[in-house]
């Protein structure tokens, strides 16, 4: 385990050697890359932009606001601080609309699969009652029965509209925070209802008050955890298992030149998990072999990489998670990929000329995935799964044996151990399933206080995972519990923060509770799309004290947050009640009444607050203020 690095090393692009390794590779090669093309853009970024002061919307722009040159307004008449709103709102609106299709991929899957008409099975019959219970569906019936109506329920959980209380709402939310909600009209509706009402707003001429929209993006925020990111976590973890504690390996050394390597990337388990289990047979063995390869194995890239390694134990068919999605490239220049298989999101438009390079098949297997280049389409559909991951396999077959003796292959040595797994059940079961275990050692000051990091990774502040990793290594340092989710979370588990060894980069009394529990100073729960999973744990804390969200000794920081749907999840934390970092500063710095809004004024209304900086130690300080302040307040020492 390293020490501390906080220096950007000159020249760096990541944290990561492997990444470092690769990249000497890509540009050997003459290939564009995503480290490369950043320096370009930076050249000539528009400083409007930065700062949220120019738009687009309509045709009587593109506007832009300079108080100096006198234009105060757009053309319309809209101000600087509704204009950057309006331009997050939109963000918002996107990452919120993604995760509700996730949504509807996994309520559809769960449907077909009750009715029998996909290869999945109900694996988790106990989480499946224990959801049905809290949303009111009757257990004494059969799983099947239980299944359809959930999936029925949890759909039309996402279209409900504001005249009828949301069951999701009621279900999960944390107690005092419904009223506060109820009270700054900020409880929500369905996701579907809220994006459809964001969307609206964000016509010209139709809301032009920067408050308005910060009050509906809260809400979005509010209806996305609810009404889409629980109840899909849930169905997975009904479909393929709860997440349990397993070393898993991590890192492009994972890697292997001689076997059929289909990598699963993007955000989605569905095919992955059918690829997994049908690959584990002897007659695709076999057949990996008869190609002249050693079998054929799945790679785990980004997060479906990280939704497979919560879930499925790491053998030699399922070998583990490469990274994030700024490793995307170096992982495809290894020379290795036979496929990748692409869903959802973060699937980057220039990979085709890897793909060319590298002999590497693309495969969209989703309904909204698409990439130059792209070989072959196949939408997903639960109901054809079998026959997807059958061309899949023949697929990954047929480039081995093109790639085999044509493509040089480069791997990096380096494989990192990490623990994977921990749900709120694997949380509270380590804890004698009670909360009583860590409420005395937040109240002893063994632990100060617990950190929610969801994150991305991004390159506007620094090399790939700098931020992240040193943040953590901060906080974990002061004896402040890390639980981390998204690419930033793969990024800790590459560096080792997620691996037991970490406990000794901790101090004292984080170290002994890691020693007595057998457990990382940093915990993974998993994805972006685990940010609902998080709350859980974070609302049983607050119920069972009987506090607000916003008294708790908690905060939220996403250091290197990038894409849409990380907005939409730091619009939740701050409705939800919790102090919230951000690094990089959002686009938004032209708008003084909205900026002072969303850092100071927000906190007198729903006790969240976003936090803004891009140095590690000094973030980490502020945290550890925030923390001690509140721990002051309950009492604690």
């Amino acid at each position: 385990m390293s020490e501390l690095v906080l220096e950007k090393t000159e020249g760096r692009v990541s944290y990561h050697d492997s990444v470092e390794e690769m990249l000497k590779r890509i540009r050997e090669d003459g290939m564009s890359n995503v480290f490369d093309r950043w320096t370009l853009q930076e050249k000539i970024r528009c400083k409007f932009c930065l700062e949220g002061l120019s738009c687009k919307l309509c045709s009587q722009g593109p506007c832009r606001i300079s108080e100096k040159g006198g234009q105060t307004k757009g053309v319309c008449g809209i101000g600087p601080d509704a204009m950057a709103m309006r331009e997050l709102l939109l963000h918002n609106i996107m990452g919120a609309g993604t995760y509700s299709h996730h949504a509807y991929e996994a309520y559809r899957t769960l449907r077909l699969t009750a009715q029998g008409k996909t290869p999945f099975k109900i694996s988790d019959e106990n989480k499946l009652r224990w959801m049905c219970e809290k949303v009111g569906i009757n257990t004494n019936q059969d799983v099947n029965a239980m299944a359809l109506q959930l999936a029925d329920l949890l759909e039309s959980e996402m279209s409900k509209d504001p005249e009828k209380p949301s069951i999701m709402v009621e279900a999960f939310a944390p107690k005092k925070r419904r009223e506060v909600w109820k009270k700054l009209n900020i409880y929500p509706a369905g996701v579907v209802h809220e994006e459809q009402n964001c969307v609206a707003s964000c016509l010209t001429n139709v809301d032009g008050d920067y408050v308005s929209l910060a009050k509906k993006a809260l809400r979005l925020g509010l209806s996305t955890i609810y009404t889409a990111q629980i109840g899909l976590e849930m169905v997975q973890d009904i479909l393929y298992g709860t997440p349990k504690p397993h070393e898993v390996n991590t890192d492009l050394g994972i890697l292997d030149p001689d076997y059929i390597n289909i990598v699963f990337n993007g955000h989605q388990p569905w095919v992955g998990a059918a690829t997994i289990e049908k690959a584990r047979t002897e007659k695709v063995q076999k057949r990996a072999r008869e190609a002249g390869a050693k079998g054929l194995r799945v790679v785990g890239s980004i997060e479906t990489g990280q939704e497979l390694l919560q879930r499925f134990e790491v053998d030699d068919v399922f070998v583990g998670l490469m990274g994030n999605w700024l490793s995307i490239e170096p992982m495809l220049a290894t020379g290795t990929v036979d496929v990748i298989a692409m869903e959802e999101n973060c699937s980057p438009p220039a990979i085709d000329q890897y793909a060319e390079k590298y002999q590497v098949t693309l495969v969209s297997v989703s309904t909204i995935i698409g990439v130059p280049g792209l070989q072959h389409h196949m939408p997903y559909n639960p109901r054809e799964v079998d026959g997807m991951v059958e061309r899949l396999i023949q697929l990954g077959i047929e480039n081995f044996k093109k790639r085999k003796g044509k493509i040089v292959p480069k791997v990096p040595k380096r494989i990192q151990k990490a623990i994977a797994g921990f749900s709120c059940e694997a949380v509270l079961g380590a804890l004698g399933n009670k909360l009583d275990p860590l409420v005395e050692v937040i109240s002893s000051g063994k632990i100060k206080g617990v950190v929610a990091l969801v994150n991305c990774t991004t390159l506007r502040n620094g090399p790939q995972d700098w931020n992240t990793i040193n943040l953590t290594k901060e906080l974990i340092k002061k004896d402040i519990l890390v639980v981390s989710g998204g690419c930033g979370n793969h990024g800790l588990e590459v560096a080792g923060l997620c691996s037991l060894e970490a406990k000794d980069l901790a101090g004292a009394g984080l170290k002994e509770v890691c020693e007595l529990l057998k457990i990382p100073p940093v915990l993974s729960f998993g994805t972006c799309t685990d940010t609902g999973r998080i709350s859980m744990l974070v609302t049983a804390l607050a119920d069972f004290l009987n506090v607000d969200v916003p008294d708790l000794p908690i905060a939220v920081t996403a250091p290197e947050w990038m894409e849409q749907k990380a907005t939409i999840d730091g619009v939740f934390a701050v409705a939800y009640g919790a102090y919230t970092h951000l690094s990089p500063t959002p686009f938004i710095t032209g708008a003084p009444q909205l900026v002072k809004l969303l850092t100071e004024d927000v906190e007198g209304l729903t006790g969240g607050k976003i936090a803004l900086g891009d140095d590690p130690k000094q973030v980490a300080e502020g945290i550890e203020a925030h923390i001690l302040s509140k721990r002051k307040g309950l009492g604690l020492k």
